[in-house]
């Protein structure tokens, strides 16, 4: 039976790692539970529905990425927070192409990962009951169910995605920095780099803009960040 409060599930295999974890979000109230490979955490995520999954980037029998993968295919709003001990840049690009939202690297201190935690969940507790469709250019965006309708085709929107589209439609016309967009959208105590919200404004024009090479919506802010232009 689910337990009361908001569910997490952590696919991590390394014993000592899933104890600590476990124990700082039971602390804080979240209920948890846990998978030592993906095969197992994917029949997890399933058939319980968590509401944030935490994810290993090596595991026993396969990857992060194609565990990212197998989730998206069938939850897009479901956050996921990958756990990787690697600290290339390209590596955390591919793995918020593969859908993850954001990343923590190993080692980290339980009070950054509490607070991506906590951020995440306002965000959406904020939105709990928003039944809101918004329009951009010829794109129709369902800020409910994450998704963008444009030329009658339908694309998944990932959690980080639709938060970014908020913040740039509540602040349309005007610059948005990216310093304040890492501070509202990831949580002040968040430090991923400028280049995630670049990644993240590319994969946005990719599904909005017609064309996302010469975009008329989501503009460059030469020196400062982002504005929407409806």
């Amino acid at each position: 039976m689910r337990k009361e409060g908001k569910l997490v599930l952590l696919i991590e295999d390394e014993p000592d790692m899933v104890r600590g974890l476990r124990d700082a979000m039971c602390f804080e109230g979240f209920a948890v539970i846990s998978s030592g490979t993906g095969t197992d955490g994917i029949a997890k995520a399933r058939k319980e529905k968590p509401d944030l999954i935490v994810l290993d980037l090596m595991l026993p029998d396969t990857n992060g990425y194609k565990v990212c993968e197998e989730i998206r295919q069938w939850s897009q709003q479901v956050p996921i927070i990958m756990l990787t001990a690697r600290s290339q840049e390209s590596d955390k690009i591919r793995g918020l192409e593969v859908g993850a939202d954001d990343y923590v690297t190993k080692p980290f201190s339980v009070g950054e990962f509490m607070a991506r935690i906590k951020a995440i969940f306002r965000r959406l507790d904020r939105a709990a009951g928003l039944d809101e469709v918004v329009t951009i250019g010829d794109a129709q965006i369902d800020l409910k169910k994450h998704t963008c309708t444009r030329n009658r085709k339908t694309e998944p929107l990932t959690f980080y995605e639709v938060e970014l589209i908020k913040l740039l439609y509540e602040r349309q016309q005007e610059p948005v920095s990216r310093d304040e967009i890492l501070d509202k959208i990831w949580g002040i105590e968040a430090t991923p780099s400028n280049r995630t919200v670049d990644n993240f404004i590319v994969k946005l024009r990719r599904k909005i803009e017609e064309d996302h090479k010469q975009p008329r919506h989501i503009l460059t802010v030469y020196g400062t960040g982002y504005k929407l232009v409806l």
